[in-house]
């Protein structure tokens, strides 16, 4: 199984925050939408970074309450690991597990294509796993 097809299942939207707004703004986008973590875009739409749930809860540990009112890109993961759509979700789920995030920019040609969390590795894994079970008891029941 590729990327490709975990984006084509669960669609490409990407929710992105430029780099100049709050903790507090993203954090309202973050519980707006229910996810973990936003793509830190430029205007142009390059990418900057990605700003996840556990790094706004680190800033506001560190710096309490005021920490809201810092910009993303002084808290974001700048460094951040991206992968492609034709990588397979054992390298996908190695990475990340390997590298303990939960998220993962898709990029193809310098764009941002999509985002993968180890949520969508994990449905994508126990679907697969449903349907080779599946398979075999219709292969035992015609034998």
């Amino acid at each position: 199984m590729l990327v490709a097809h975990i984006l084509n299942d669960k669609g490409r939207n990407i929710l992105a925050v430029p780099p100049d707004a709050t903790l507090l703004d993203a954090a309202r986008i973050l519980a707006t939408n229910r996810v973990g973590a936003l793509i830190v875009l430029t205007a142009q739409g390059a990418l900057l970074g990605i700003l996840s749930d556990r790094d706004i809860v680190k800033a506001v540990a560190e710096r309490g309450a005021v920490a809201l009112t810092l910009t993303v890109d002084s808290c974001m993961t700048k460094d951040t690991a991206v992968c492609q759509e034709r990588d397979t979700l054992d390298e996908l789920a190695e990475t990340m597990t390997a590298c303990r995030f939960r998220h993962m920019p898709v990029v193809e040609d310098g764009v941002v294509v999509g985002i993968v969390s180890t949520g969508d590795v994990l449905k994508t894994r126990i679907a697969e796993t449903l349907r080779e079970a599946q398979a075999l008891k219709e292969y035992i029941a015609t034998s």
